[in-house]
């Protein structure tokens, strides 16, 4: 994630009561061209404890775009999933409140591509 003060997982695990179930690169979220966009990446937060998490976040609508014939980046999601098995939708910037075993999901954006993306069929 770039663009944010990113505590190390230690650090946020011991300070908060929460674990960090995954934190990976969010394959091919980069928008194809000559050169990829960067992936995004995706982390899950699981919360021992009732707290009420705040986001604040970009291109959850509106794609990063790619320049130069380069195609955009996916666009990030943010959600919540409960225990009971439902799944809540946040805006890019918003807030909720979570129980005892739900999982806060961040998908960030992968960026956009630049060029046109080579055509493999003419080689």
């Amino acid at each position: 994630m770039t663009n944010t003060r990113l505590t190390d997982p230690e650090v946020l695990e011991s300070r908060f009561p929460v674990i960090l179930e995954k934190f990976e690169i969010r394959r091919d979220s980069g928008g194809k061209g000559k050169m990829r966009g960067g992936d995004g990446v995706t982390r899950r937060i699981r919360f021992r404890e009732p707290m009420i998490a705040s986001i604040l976040s970009s291109h959850r609508i509106v794609p990063p775009y790619g320049l130069e014939g380069g195609e955009p980046g996916k666009t990030g999601r943010n959600l919540i999933e409960r225990m009971d098995g439902t799944r809540e939708v946040l805006m890019g910037c918003d807030h909720a409140n979570l129980n005892a075993g739900d999982v806060f999901v961040i998908e960030t954006p992968g960026g956009g591509g630049f060029g046109p993306p080579e055509d493999t069929q003419a080689r």
